[in-house]
């Protein structure tokens, strides 16, 4: 269970969104906003894959970085941000079909940093198979630390 510093989260998220210039240039919708969780969508398209048609891996951890990161600031107070200090990815399959699902959670959340994990399913004719897995560290950045250089 997730304390949420801020309960006006989802509309934050949604004001982010719509400067989210390169989640729109790559395609991804986040699409589920809860308190410490989030989940989104892909339609894969020919930009997202390299050779004989397999979901460039690149593509896999920006899903999964942005699905922790969302799930990370729906637990902060409206005046802190959080970045990645830790990503860890570990792919199981290449990811091929229609569509990538992302789904991120918060496991542990602290003052300083949230720890979550996320995971991106490739999705094929209904089929879902689990292309990946990550653990990242969500750091908080506090007001103080933006004047900071």
């Amino acid at each position: 269970m997730v304390k949420v510093f801020n309960p006006e989260f989802k509309s934050r998220i949604e004001k982010f969104l719509e400067r989210q210039y390169f989640m729109k240039l790559v395609g991804f919708e986040l699409n589920v906003i809860e308190p410490g969780r989030t989940e989104g969508w892909l339609d894969l398209t020919q930009d997202h894959q390299q050779q004989i048609g397999l979901v460039h891996g690149g593509v896999t951890a920006t899903l999964a970085d942005i699905v922790a990161g969302f799930a990370a600031v729906t637990v902060v107070a409206e005046d802190q941000h959080v970045v990645t200090g830790e990503i860890k990815i570990s792919y199981f399959t290449p990811g091929r079909g229609q569509k990538l699902h992302a789904i991120g959670w918060v496991v542990k959340q602290g003052r300083k940093m949230s720890f979550c994990e996320a995971e991106v399913w490739s999705v094929d004719e209904g089929k879902r198979t689990l292309i990946a897995k990550a653990s990242t560290s969500m750091v908080t950045i506090f007001p103080e630390d933006k004047k900071k250089p």
